[in-house]
């Protein structure tokens, strides 16, 4: 396994941008990224609720190891090389503002998506 499988709704137009930065980047095959809507997705990672993963972004470190949000963001990052972009998220005083930001993000990520003019690869029902 790699060093960190992030879990990732690949039918929201801004997670597959960030995914498809970090696919580029993945030089060293540190990550394996894994879309949350793949048909077969339930039989290969019984461990991963999908709901909850497509409320929250949910990675698998190598160890077992389950986390989420923007921890799995950061960590995604750091391990391409780019993690200074966002190591700032972290800090004891930024990361519950940040972590707050993100909860909000996530939950409105398919109209936010909309609003900025991204095209969703889903209908309504995934709004």
């Amino acid at each position: 396994m790699s060093q960190l499988r992030v879990f990732y709704d690949g039918q929201c137009p801004l997670c597959l941008t960030e995914v498809n930065h970090l696919r580029r980047l993945n030089k060293a095959a540190a990550l394996d990224l894994q879309d949350i809507n793949a048909n077969d997705f339930g039989q290969r990672f019984p461990h991963i609720d999908v709901v909850a993963a497509d409320r929250i972004l949910h990675g698998e470190r190598a160890d077992g190891t389950l986390i989420y949000g923007l921890d799995v963001t950061c960590e995604a990052w750091q391990l391409v090389g780019k993690g200074h972009w966002f190591s700032f998220l972290r800090w004891p005083f930024i990361r519950p503002i940040a972590d707050l930001g993100y909860r909000f993000f996530a939950r409105h990520r398919h109209r936010i998506s909309a609003l900025i003019g991204r095209r969703t690869a889903c209908d309504d029902s995934c709004q």
